[in-house]
């Protein structure tokens, strides 16, 4: 984070998001406030709240785009949540608690992915222990207890001993090179029977004092080893059968608890949530029928953003220090429609750009992974290599600009579409069909496209 600066923020958006600076801007400075907070005293941590952002634009303008991409910067835990789900406690709908649990278990798997990273390599030398003592166990006959007539039936002690260790060393040998077979993956595809731990576990649920939200609890985890784990037999190829025992030995190394209360910090100071379609919970101006359950949703909404402690199975989890960020396409109601304490609750207001053409065209190249690269490289796995001509780019962004102005403008989501269509054919003919490069310019574009565009109700349908 220290090297994060704001600049290297937007840097880093610019990468993969064309355009809309205002709202890049905005959410650096949202981020590098989260480090700068981190450097307080304990005391003034805790009055330092985030400054919540709400984005206000048409879709496929990038808003998503921005909220996630910034949460990968950070690793930071992300959720995207649709305001729309919820409804006002009593209708039917989920409990606005529910997208805290929801970040949570986000954070656990996230924290858990990175401590089984962690012990990766030495839960790799376990598993390839295990597997080796399944397939080339090493271990003498077992020596009977002694008893004084034992000299009367058998051979000497001594020779024993000899026999016994001759054969150990002759299975130890056999191991050395098995376990080279092993390494250089001669083995792989040979069968072996591994003993594995069934995936299943008692779950209740148990409904919360509000909303009725399920939470699921683990039996196993509250009655430890009163519901122990059942092990069945398994016949498997040697490759998957190693990826099984490197799970579970890595599952070994790590600490649950440790990674449970990692999530939660996490959540509680690095976590964001993206509230999208916050307009469509916005009441106009009438204070009966639906608008009522509309404002309802977001009184409560309003106590998560504004920091409250909800209540999960890993524990109490608080939302002072979550950063929200919201969106919205706002084309009939207003921001100024939300009710007054969660507009304050919203400070910084971004107006999101619509698209141009200029921008579409961007957005089909500039990207790291922009839409033409990934077309090309997955035809090039069938051996078809595409090229893009500049008055092909030019013909794509303006056939995506016409249908967004004549049908319902969808931003950069068009290009998608666009670009489906356009390529619908040598995807299909690919790789039998189709020899030497394909050249994407303005006539290919013109020659697979223009009829879609010149009927109305057809590009409707289809694009």
């Amino acid at each position: 984070m220290s090297e994060l600066t704001p600049k290297s923020i937007v840097d880093e958006l610019s990468k993969h998001i064309v355009g809309q600076g205002d709202a890049k801007r905005s959410v650096a400075v949202a981020l590098r406030n989260r480090y700068r907070r981190s450097k307080l005293s304990e005391e003034l941590q805790e009055e330092v709240l985030p400054k919540n952002i709400l984005m206000i634009g048409p879709t496929g303008v990038g808003k998503t785009e921005i909220a996630r991409r910034l949460a990968r910067l950070v690793k930071a835990p992300f959720l995207k949540v649709e305001a729309t789900k919820f409804t006002e406690v009593g209708y039917v709908g989920r409990d606005v608690e529910s997208m805290i649990r929801d970040l949570v278990e986000t954070a656990i798997r996230m924290v858990q992915s990175e401590a089984l990273a962690e012990v990766h390599e030495e839960a790799d030398r376990a598993a390839r222990r295990r597997l080796l003592d399944i397939i080339a166990p090493v271990g003498g006959r077992k020596r009977q207890p002694k008893n004084p007539f034992e000299a009367l039936f058998s051979e000497s002690e001594e020779e024993e001993d000899d026999e016994e260790e001759d054969q150990i060393t002759e299975q130890r040998r056999r191991r050395r090179k098995i376990a080279e077979k092993l390494d250089a993956g001669e083995l792989d595809e040979r069968e072996v029977e591994i003993e594995v731990e069934e995936q299943t576990q008692s779950m209740v649920e148990v409904f919360g004092g509000s909303g009725m939200e399920e939470l699921g609890v683990n039996l196993q985890s509250i009655f430890g080893n009163m519901f122990p784990g059942k092990k069945k037999k398994r016949r498997v190829p040697i490759r998957e059968a190693r990826a099984i025992l490197l799970n579970e030995e890595a599952h070994k190394l790590i600490d649950t608890d440790q990674i449970q209360r990692q999530a939660v910090e996490r959540v509680e100071n690095h976590g964001i949530i993206f509230l999208d379609e916050l307009d469509k919970v916005v009441g106009r101006d009438s204070r009966h029928g639906p608008d009522v359950s509309r404002e309802g949703v977001q009184r409560d909404i309003l106590p998560i953003v504004e920091g409250t402690t909800v209540m999960t199975k890993y524990g109490p989890v608080k939302t002072d220090h979550t950063l929200f960020i919201s969106a919205g396409a706002f084309h009939i109601s207003k921001p100024s429609n939300l009710i007054p304490e969660l507009q304050g609750r919203f400070p910084i207001r971004v107006e999101m750009d619509s698209l141009s053409r200029e921008d579409l065209r961007r957005i089909l190249v500039e990207p790291r992974n922009s839409l033409t690269r990934q077309y090309a490289e997955l035809l090039r796995a069938d051996g078809v290599r595409i090229d893009f001509t500049d008055d092909g780019l030019d013909a794509i962004a303006r056939i995506s600009e016409e249908i967004n102005d004549a049908t319902e403008n969808i931003g950069a989501r068009r290009l998608h579409t666009v670009m489906e269509k356009l390529l619908q054919d040598v995807s299909f003919d690919a790789p039998d069909d189709v020899s030497g490069p394909v050249v994407v310019d303005a006539k290919y574009v013109q020659d697979k496209l223009a009829s879609i565009v010149e009927d109305r109700d057809l590009s409707h349908y289809i694009l």
